[in-house]
């Protein structure tokens, strides 16, 4: 890979941080003014069991997404790290220490593996 490729994937990265960074804010506004909200009563009753079902549902979906964004996170975070720390390492697939291809890394700039599902390749 050359230093012009990693330069790219490098902004590409700290573009991919900030995007999900946003995501988690925007996440925890809803969170905190869903708890806050009272939208969608369907009775003067203050507890009904339907209203407290789907609030239940919303509570669990947007944890879920906070979840997954921030694992997200932790991995794009890592794959920073090994870019500035041990350039020679970023891009190498962690299974078969094989490189991984520049247009995957394109989509996916924190991949870590080459999608060889642990094979080691034979040399010809």
């Amino acid at each position: 890979m050359t230093q012009e490729q990693r330069t790219h994937l490098e902004g590409r990265l700290r573009e991919e941080r900030e995007r999900v960074e946003r995501s988690l804010a925007r996440l925890r506004g809803e969170s905190a003014r869903s708890q806050l909200e009272q939208d969608g009563d369907l009775s003067a009753y203050p507890l009904h069991p339907a209203d407290e079902g789907t609030d239940t549902l919303d509570q669990e979906m947007e944890f879920a997404e906070a979840s997954r964004q921030s694992r997200l996170l932790a991995e794009i975070d890592d794959a920073l790290a090994l870019l500035v720390e041990r350039p020679e390492e970023y891009g190498r697939c962690r299974d078969c220490d094989g490189e991984i291809p520049f247009e995957r890394l394109e989509l996916v700039p924190w991949a870590r593996d080459c999608d060889c599902s642990g094979e080691i390749p034979t040399p010809a």
